[in-house]
C-alpha cells in the first residue's frame, strides 16, 4: 500500500467555502456534499473566516505585535537552546 497523503486546500478555496458556508443559502451537509468536503472542516474554516473578520478591521499593528511577539518567543528559546549547546561544547573541547 502506497503514503496516504492528505489533501490540501488553498487559501482563496477555504475562503469561497467559508464564505458559501456563513451566507447558508446550503447547509453545511448540502455544502459538503456538493464540494466532497467534510462537514467538520467546512465549519472550522467558517469559524476561522469569522474570527479573522475582527482582526482585518482591528488593523494591522495588533496582528503584526501578536506575530512578532510569538516570533521573538521562539527564537528567544532558540538562543537559549544555542548557549547550552555552546557551553557544552567548550567543556568538552577544553578537557
Amino acid at each position: 500500500m502506497g503514503k496516504v497523503t492528505r489533501k490540501r486546500y488553498s487559501a482563496e478555496f477555504k475562503a469561497k467555502v467559508a464564505l458559501e458556508a456563513i451566507k447558508g443559502e446550503l447547509t453545511l451537509a448540502e455544502l459538503a456534499a456538493k464540494l466532497g468536503i467534510h462537514q467538520t472542516m467546512i465549519a472550522a474554516w467558517k469559524r476561522q473566516a469569522i474570527e479573522g473578520m475582527a482582526a482585518t478591521f482591528n488593523g494591522k499593528a495588533e496582528v503584526a505585535g501578536a506575530a512578532s511577539e510569538a516570533e521573538v518567543a521562539k527564537l528567544h528559546a532558540k538562543i537559549g537552546q544555542l548557549v547550552v549547546e555552546r557551553d557544552f561544547l567548550a567543556k568538552a573541547f577544553g578537557r
